[in-house]
């Protein structure tokens, strides 16, 4: 809402105050000895604040980027994320701090983060080392949604010098595809099955059966827990739909998981053998109430099944890769592992290739006729 108060001067001539007032906003007014000029301020200044560029240029100049990144990890930060997520941005923006903190935000540039990039590229971020493109994008990341901040809600800067991806980032590399071929599946299957450690096999049975990640996987409740936990990602068992829900993933999305075959067997047999001092599906034995830890078990498994080179978090990418042989599309199998975009599964688009063929030629003969 906005209006003009025409009051008259010691000089006898009139005066017009344009007030504004708009929800989110402080009230804003300004004194003009012209109607005109205050009715186009009133429509300038509305434009502005609606469209984000108003601003408390003073602020700009008062604030360092050393106080920005204090503030958002004091009072944002533990809002916004989960523990580990707070365990990485935390040493990345102190990086930051060291690098630009002594710059006010008005005097901030692009060849500031432009420098600051390089410097990561060529000589690495805490440890010294040249960094890893998908780091460096990370690095970027945490300093952009600081700047958003600060822009958006704090209105202490015009604009976010990082906005819009101007600042081109080292190019990321094409992901890795591991999966088991037949006759390694075949063996380590067989070695999780002989393992000492009987949580072993049903973890793998499940991982490699729904695409889930490590920590979903890991993270398993068989029933909604009294406390909401704090780990990034966790879920709850559903024996009688057959389902797994994760209410918490990656991506910030609850997903239904759906459960079949042998992976279903497998928790219906632990279920029936689960420990009652914790509600955990994979609990350590020593402390109930932790997951298990699995690595020395599944490192042995590897090695008794002369598997080289795989990792855990390489059965995600057996789901994905047997998946797409098998004849799902891209849709479906980003649908299975919870991607929100297709991006991360085209590289198992050329896995789909003989489905994709067959598809076309069905298609030829339908229209043409057979040969």
């Amino acid at each position: 809402m906005a209006r003009i108060k025409e009051r008259l001067g010691k000089d006898g001539k009139p005066n017009y105050t344009a007030e504004i007032r708009l929800k989110g906003f402080k009230p804003k007014a300004k004194t003009f000895k012209r109607l005109t000029d205050a009715k186009k301020w009133i429509q300038d200044k509305e434009s502005d604040m609606r469209n984000g560029r108003d601003f408390n240029t003073s602020e700009a100049k008062k604030h360092t980027v050393a106080e920005v990144i204090d503030r958002y990890l004091a009072d944002v930060a533990p809002n916004k994320f989960k523990p580990n997520e707070l365990r990485i941005r935390g040493p990345i923006l102190e990086w930051w701090k060291t690098e630009i903190g002594y710059l006010r935000l008005s005097d901030l540039s692009i060849t500031d983060f432009v420098t600051c990039r390089d410097k990561l590229v060529n000589h690495g971020g805490n440890k010294g080392r040249p960094l890893a493109a998908a780091t460096v994008k990370r690095h970027f990341v945490a300093i952009g949604h600081v700047l958003k901040i600060c822009h958006l809600e704090w209105r202490w800067m015009a604009k976010n010098p990082l906005k819009d991806g101007i600042i081109e980032m080292p190019e990321l590399p094409r992901g890795i595809v591991r999966f088991l071929d037949d006759g390694e599946l075949s063996r380590l299957t067989t070695a999780c099955k002989e393992s000492p450690n009987p949580l072993l096999y049903p973890a793998f049975v499940l991982a490699i059966s729904t695409g889930m990640r490590q920590s979903e996987t890991m993270n398993l409740y068989w029933r909604e827990p009294e406390t909401t936990p704090t780990e990034t990602a966790w879920g709850v068992v559903n024996l009688a739909e057959s389902c797994i829900i994760l209410h918490a993933t990656k991506n910030g999305e609850r997903r239904r998981v759906p459960l079949a075959n042998q992976a279903l067997a497998e928790l219906n047999k632990l279920a029936k053998v689960r420990r009652l001092d914790t509600q955990l599906v994979f609990p350590s034995p020593t402390h109930p109430h932790k997951p298990i830890e699995l690595k020395k078990a599944w490192t042995n498994a590897l090695k008794t099944a002369e598997v080289n080179n795989f990792r855990w978090h390489d059965l995600r990418h057996c789901t994905a890769s047997y998946l797409a042989m098998g004849g799902a599309s891209l849709v479906e199998i980003a649908a299975v592992l919870g991607h929100k975009t297709l991006d991360m599964v085209k590289r198992y688009s050329h896995l789909s290739d003989g489905h994709i063929a067959n598809v076309v030629e069905r298609m030829n003969a339908k229209i043409f006729g057979g040969a």
